[in-house]
């Protein structure tokens, strides 16, 4: 596996990412954790136009479908014990280079949130990692689970008539990890906390009951589902526990619960960027952590080696890494070196 890195820019607290189709062209964004701006680049890394400068306190952001460039975003979430203005936003683009930025939801302590898709009806699914809190460090009031029917047409929704949420869990501590997971022909979400790792599943039609699995009871801060080994079931990458140093891989055993069958030999102090699927035509987990030697790592399975762990990049920091194949089919991971502030995109080749 070669890596090549190319630094693309830089942005104090550079945090949250996502893939974005504007006006045809396949684009990426970038936003901060702090009061600082968001960027659209091309697939390239040309950087194309500033989304806005503030407020920032950006945790999450998604496309909308079929939205020609419209996506949502977390605002003011800027740390866990600055958060509760915390909300999702709808961003525009205008004519000429402009967007346009309005409430869909105050959401206080929002830190993920998601669109999932099940029976041809969307869903918003909103992750808080606390429902409030009276001083610094305060983490009596555990984080919640909220959901919603999301219309094709979200043009009525602004900061006076705000999409209505519906409660679907409670009593989350820590409630910090969000991952989509598709199962079969529908979309999951996979929501990590205290109480450790469960699957929440859309309704089968409309109007029915969200289905919520519990799969782990390890604190775990982030979590994947991916079939690294071939086997054809999905092992669970944990990263545990609460902005924790422990990087564990657990594998379903005869009896349906998960056990663990790997860990990373040595600590990864405050473990947080993350994200798997294909990678050079194999599974890989991508994770990075901010403190210590603050690497950036691919873990992949090899016959008659089993899970190893390579690094990419060492002392940067990442918050979240991006995915995807750009247009010369070539697999790229795309950082937000928090700690360095700096945006790098990896390309990788065989």
């Amino acid at each position: 596996m070669y890596v090549t890195k190319k630094v693309i820019g830089t942005l104090n607290k550079c945090y949250a990412l996502s893939e974005l189709t504007y006006e045809g062209r396949h684009c990426f964004l970038v936003a901060a954790e702090k009061q600082d701006p968001c960027y659209l680049f091309s697939e390239d890394g040309e950087k194309l136009s500033t989304v806005w400068e503030g407020p920032g306190g950006v945790m999450t952001m998604t496309p909308l479908p079929g939205g020609n460039g419209a996506f949502l975003a977390t605002h003011k979430f800027y740390s866990p014990n600055d958060s509760a203005e915390a909300k999702i936003v709808i961003a525009e683009p205008r004519a000429g280079g402009d967007w346009t930025v309005r409430t869909l939801v105050d959401a206080p302590f929002v830190h993920r949130f998601g669109i999932l898709e099940r029976g041809g009806v969307r869903y918003l699914i909103v992750c808080c990692l606390k429902s409030g809190h009276a001083c610094k460090e305060d983490w009596t009031k555990p984080g919640r689970v909220f959901a919603a029917v999301l219309p094709e047409d979200l043009s009525p929704f602004n900061e006076a008539h705000q999409l209505p949420l519906t409660e679907l869990k409670s009593g989350m501590l820590k409630n910090h990890g969000y991952c989509l997971v598709r199962e079969q022909d529908y979309d999951t979400a996979l929501v990590t906390c205290e109480q450790g790792v469960f699957q929440f599943v859309p309704p089968e039609t409309l109007g029915g009951d969200w289905e919520i699995r519990h799969l782990l009871g390890v604190p775990t801060s982030d979590a994947v589902l991916v079939d690294l080994d071939g086997d054809g079931q999905l092992e669970l990458g944990c990263m545990s526990p609460f902005h924790g140093d422990r990087l564990d891989i657990y594998h379903l055993n005869a009896a349906g619960a998960y056990e663990k069958v790997w860990e990373y030999p040595e600590p990864c102090e405050f473990l947080h960027a993350i994200w798997a699927g294909a990678l050079l035509n194999g599974p890989a987990w991508v994770v990075g952590h901010r403190k210590g030697r603050r690497n950036t790592m691919v873990i992949r399975y090899l016959p008659g080696t089993g899970y190893t762990a390579e690094v990419i990049d060492e002392d940067v920091g990442a918050a979240n890494v991006l995915h995807f194949v750009n247009t010369a089919g070539q697999d790229v991971i795309v950082a937000a070196n928090r700690e360095t502030d700096q945006i790098a995109m990896y390309t990788f080749a065989n």
